[in-house]
C-alpha cells in the first residue's frame, strides 16, 4: 500500500514537498516515480528515481524539482519550487518493483496540488 501526502493549495512561486510511503511488505529492488494528471489530460511522468538513486525529470519541472528516496523507510519525496498554475494536478506516486523476470507496479491514491495565480 502506498500513501501519498503533502498536496494542497499553494500560491504561484511557492514550494511544497510531497511524500509517499510504502507499507505492508518489504521491497527489494525497486524504482519510484511521481506522475501527475490534470483535469482532462493524461497522466504523465514528473520525476523518477531508480534503485541506484539516479533521478530523472520531465522537462516541465527540471531545475525546480528534486526527487529523493529513503530506502530505510520505503519513502519517496518530491520537492517542487517556483510552482506555476500549470503544475496544478493530482500527483500520484508509483513504485515499480523489479523481480528480475517481471516488474510489479504499485500506485498511490493521489494527492491534489492546486497552484493559484
Amino acid at each position: 500500500q502506498l500513501q501519498a501526502s503533502g498536496g494542497g493549495l499553494v500560491q504561484a512561486g511557492g514550494s511544497l514537498r510531497l511524500s509517499c510511503a510504502a507499507s505492508g511488505r518489504t521491497f527489494s529492488s525497486y524504482a519510484w516515480g511521481w506522475f501527475r494528471q490534470a483535469p482532462g489530460e493524461e497522466r504523465t511522468l514528473v520525476a523518477r528515481v531508480l534503485s541506484g538513486g539516479i533521478p530523472d525529470y520531465a522537462d516541465s519541472v527540471k531545475g525546480r524539482s528534486t526527487i529523493s528516496r529513503d530506502n530505510a523507510t520505503n519513502t519517496v519525496y518530491l520537492r517542487m519550487s517556483s510552482l506555476k498554475p500549470e503544475d496544478t494536478a493530482v500527483y500520484y506516486c508509483k513504485l515499480v518493483e523489479n523481480l528480475g523476470y517481471a516488474t510489479l507496479d504499485y500506485w498511490g491514491q493521489g494527492t491534489l496540488v492546486t497552484v493559484s495565480s
